[in-house]
């Protein structure tokens, strides 16, 4: 009889692997969820956080995967992880001065280590480490107390546990046993840790899952079972959005779309391409070039170039999530506090054109990018050679003024749209005129 059980067990976890990879589930988000939805639309600017014992190694999120490593060894450093600087006061303080109005942070990484006090797993920060404190409690209530909302990231693969069936990534890592690789298990273990994070934890704003990307190679697809873990989510938390990393058009049960270091519609960076959907929109950028922490990572995006990144996203309808790589001690590094803190005051002086904008009127031009509001449109001028800028408008323009002081500027209709007449040529990061429009 037990060999039968047996052959019973391997059958149905071999059907669920090689099952279609969602299925055509209808679903209806709830009046909580388009709310919450709306209010994820208009705070365009978010902080993610890519943190976890991978930073002790300085080498950057991917560590594990990057070398021939062997797991126990990798495991060793939670020991010593001991971010004695970490105050969650001062994180949030400092994003919310950043003018974000969210931040994702990373609750389980492809490393398997946890950053909460999960019951599922002693790989966490709370009984692995010296430290012992769950730094997710402590973000999430200061979040609450701040008013700024918080997400989890939440990864679908797992490098270290033998029960995750290994895809195209995490075969260089020493120690794992293959043969131990069961789907049904894995998938028992996230459910279980996400109704933790959703149970424990307040109000959600959103689950950012990555890693379907790491089976796209199957001959096979491979079945993630990602209809049954959304409704999941949605059953705890209605309200709370699912976004998923996967690089493909939205699934049914996704409430927001995410696009990798590429506005929606582009392609620049090869991890993008997919049709833009009518769901709110999420694009995310790391501020240097790593999502974790590395030591020899300095190539900072000037802040110039940041604010011009958010005013793009915002111009093709979508919210950035910037993304920080905090210190092993604990810290976030002082060049990405120093470009937040610009970025805030920036934000202070403009953030009307940017929050609660839809996209503009007018596509992504040489010059710029264009953000609406009801009967305002924004036209953000980030490079004209010239006094006079032609917009391709179909509009008709009641004034035009610019936004920083309401100085009036002087336009015409014209064949190919309205032009502006400017005293002398815009400068700046980002020279902001103001239409109202019919």
């Amino acid at each position: 009889m037990k060999s039968i059980k047996r052959i019973m067990q391997v059958a149905t976890a071999a059907l669920l692997l090689v099952a279609p990879t969602v299925s055509k589930a209808q679903y209806t988000p709830t009046a909580e969820n388009l709310k919450s939805r709306q209010e994820f639309a208009d705070s365009k600017f978010g902080i993610f956080i890519h943190w976890g014992i991978y930073s002790m190694f300085a080498q950057g999120e991917w560590y594990l995967q990057n070398y021939p490593i062997d797991k126990t060894e990798y495991a060793k450093a939670a020991d010593a992880f001991y971010p004695h600087r970490f105050n969650a006061k001062e994180w949030v303080a400092a994003i919310k001065d950043a003018g974000a109005k969210y931040i994702c942070f990373t609750s389980r990484h492809h490393d398997s280590f946890s950053m909460w006090d999960t019951e599922q797993s002693d790989y966490n920060i709370v009984d692995a480490t010296p430290f012992g404190r769950d730094v997710i409690k402590e973000l999430a209530e200061e979040c609450h107390k701040q008013g700024i909302r918080l997400h989890f990231y939440y990864s679908h693969i797992d490098w270290a546990r033998d029960e995750y069936p290994l895809g195209r990534t995490g075969r260089q890592v020493i120690g794992r046993d293959n043969a131990k690789a069961d789907w049904p298990a894995y998938y028992d273990f996230m459910n279980k840790q996400l109704t933790e994070l959703l149970t424990n934890y307040g109000e959600i704003g959103a689950i950012w899952f990555d890693g379907k990307w790491d089976r796209d190679q199957d001959s096979i697809p491979f079945n993630w079972q990602l209809d049954e873990q959304y409704a999941l989510i949605h059953s705890l938390q209605p309200a709370c959005l699912i976004g998923n990393n996967h690089h493909e058009t939205p699934f049914p049960g996704e409430d927001i779309q995410i696009f990798e270091r590429d506005l929606p519609g582009e392609n620049k960076a090869g991890l993008s391409g997919q049709s833009v959907s009518r769901l709110p929109l999420e694009t995310c950028q790391t501020m240097n070039g790593m999502w974790g922490y590395k030591l020899v990572d300095q190539n900072y995006k000037s802040t110039e170039t940041l604010i011009r990144l958010l005013v793009s996203t915002s111009g093709k309808g979508a919210n950035l999530l910037l993304n920080v790589g905090p210190q092993p001690n604990g810290e976030i590094p002082a060049a990405a506090l120093e470009r937040m803190k610009e970025m805030g005051e920036w934000l202070r002086a403009n953030g009307e054109t940017v929050y609660g904008t839809t996209a503009g009127d007018i596509p992504a031009q040489e010059w710029g990018v264009t953000t609406r509001k009801g009967d305002r449109l924004f036209v953000h001028i980030f490079d004209c050679k010239e006094q006079e800028l032609t917009l391709p408008l179909d509009c008709k323009v009641k004034r035009a003024f610019t936004y920083s002081d309401k100085q009036p500027v002087k336009f015409k209709k014209t064949k190919e749209g309205v032009t502006l007449m400017f005293n002398e040529v815009p400068t700046g990061i980002d020279y902001i005129v103001e239409l109202v429009t019919k």
